[in-house]
């Protein structure tokens, strides 16, 4: 889950990643996939960002209980919401405390200035700290929030009140996702007076279960136990992320005892992995989709039918085999798994036909040796656990309709921010739901907004399709709403400015005696509840 400021590099003994470092019992390390992207929450979109700071550091007045989609109250203890559904007034949790690290000690608790400073950084231009964000809010800007809410209210110190300007059905869902976190206003104001704002993208100060001790640049992550929680200190006093991008390396890592928890193994090693009596796996159908975007600012992937062309061309039976295995995956029509509501039943899957493919791009004048980019990623993560293989497969069907097609690995960083700027022609990417709502799949993917903040990889802009997105928002009723999806998801498979792939399983492979460790359908890793035995 690019353009990252430098950060605290520190030399660590070997000790801490060997199985030596697993005596501890209040001690964990997770074998992670990727480094974060930098750890200021709301400038960035990516999974392994969001478990390094929304998920360890970072609190938002509501959560989703573990495991689910169910909304429960965080920072906030209450909430009453409007008859006309236009108000959110929220009760703040009283005797919260932000963390205390190098260079501050809080003043004081967590209150509403907090809550105002951290929304209006990213919906106010005139704000002192809009524009100190060089990566912009892509979370907020993609979903359009600025245009939703009218005002932030502080009533006292303990109540703010959100003002929409129109109903907006998913509004407390999106609260509850990474890009509401809840910043310390005091410790921004001391970074900006000491003329050091970018120390807020090294330096993270939140509410959360784990504080931030420092990073060894794409190495590991540490962060101490937070004894001062609100909820009660986590069981584990200290939390380790192990970077470690190969799959491979994961694997051996795990069984060695170097790491106790090690996050989206490749499908087709999950036998091997249920066959250790040392180790568990846990398995959910999470919401995932797999696809790849197709940059539509390019031409010939302007034209509709060229799209339509590589989605016929793209074996994508082949392709689950090759990457999923058997039964670890179902294939994706449109961009949420049939599990979510809203689907449209009546759309059905590109078939498998280069023939049709060639026809239609000789209808689009496209001709023979046409040359694209396929963009992907090294190591893997749940969504694409082997990128070399897949984008020799796309590679190969495409020189089967004429197309020819060079193969460009980046780093995922460097990836994400390439294509957020449109580099690409074709990018292997995913998505994991951050709430339940159909509306999360779409309108930070695929909507207006996102293609102008650079979020929508496709560069995809449909006025029609962006109405109903915005009309479905807007109603308070599931069957409306669902019949609006409808109508959306068959513009989206008709335009095909993806490449749906699949919408795999999410697995998790943990070492006997972790306990309190619970897969999310949001496809995030929490360790506020973990304990070790």
């Amino acid at each position: 889950m690019p353009r990252r400021l430098r950060p605290l590099l520190i030399l660590l003994p070997a000790l801490l990643l060997s199985g030596q470092a697993l005596a501890a019992r209040d001690s964990l390390i997770m074998c992670s996939e990727a480094s974060p992207e930098g750890f200021d929450i709301v400038q960035y979109t990516a999974a392994t960002t969001a478990d390094a700071t929304a998920e360890t550091v970072y609190e938002r007045l509501v959560q989703f209980a573990p495991g689910s989609t169910r909304i429960t109250p965080a920072l906030a203890e209450s909430w009453e919401i409007g008859d006309d559904g236009l108000s959110y007034t929220f009760n703040l949790r009283r005797g919260v405390k932000f963390h205390s690290v190098e260079g501050f000690t809080p003043g004081r608790d967590f209150n509403a200035d907090d809550v105002l400073w951290s929304f209006q950084r990213q919906l106010d231009p005139a704000h002192p700290w809009h524009r100190l964000s060089p990566r912009g809010f892509p979370y907020a800007e993609a979903m359009g929030i600025a245009a939703l809410i009218e005002r932030i209210e502080k009533l006292d110190e303990q109540r703010v009140r959100f003002v929409l300007k129109h109903p907006e059905a998913p509004f407390l869902a999106n609260l509850a996702m990474g890009f509401a976190s809840i910043y310390s206003a005091e410790y921004a104001g001391k970074l900006l007076a000491d003329g050091k704002p970018a120390q807020l993208n090294v330096l993270p100060v939140g509410t959360g279960p784990f504080v931030f001790q420092r990073y060894a640049k794409d190495a590991q992550i540490r962060f101490a136990g937070n004894p001062d929680y609100w909820a009660g200190a986590p069981k584990l006093k200290r939390l380790i992320f192990a970077i470690t991008p190969d799959p491979n390396v994961r694997l051996q890592k795990l069984k060695a005892g170097d790491c106790q928890i090690a996050v989206y193994p490749r499908p087709t090693d999950i036998a091997e992995l249920r066959d250790d009596p040392r180790l568990q796996v846990l398995e959910l159908d999470s919401l995932l989709v797999a696809y790849i975007g197709i940059n539509t600012r390019h031409p010939p992937l302007d034209d509709v039918r060229v799209r339509q062309a590589l989605n016929l061309a793209f074996d994508k039976a082949a392709y689950i085999r090759a990457q999923y295995g058997e039964g670890n995956a179902n294939p994706a029509v449109v961009p949420y798994p049939p599990t979510l509501w809203g689907q449209n039943p009546d759309l059905k899957p590109w078939p498998h036909d280069p023939e049709r493919a060639r026809e239609l791009l000789r209808e689009a004048g496209v001709k023979e040796g046409l040359k694209l980019s396929i963009w992907t990623r090294p190591g893997g993560g749940p969504t694409n656990p082997n990128p070399g293989i897949g984008a020799q497969l796309l590679q190969a069907d495409l020189k089967a309709i004429g197309i020819e097609a060079d193969i460009r690995v980046y780093e995922w960083g460097e990836l994400i921010k390439r294509a957020k700027q449109g580099e690409h022609d074709l990018v292997f990417m995913g998505w994991a739901g951050d709430n339940g709502d159909p509306d999360n799949f779409l309108t930070p993917n695929l909507s207006c907004a996102a293609a102008e903040s650079g979020e929508n990889q496709a560069g995809w802009c449909d006025p029609r399709f962006d109405a109903l997105l915005r009309q479905a928002r807007q109603s308070r009723d599931q069957r409306e709403r669902t019949a609006l999806y409808r109508q959306a998801l068959a513009i989206f498979h008709e335009q095909a400015p993806w490449i749906p792939l699949a919408h795999p399983k999410q697995f998790t492979a943990i070492r006997q005696g972790v306990k309190g460790f619970v897969l999310s359908p949001l496809g995030s890793n929490n360790f506020t509840h973990v304990e070790l035995d």
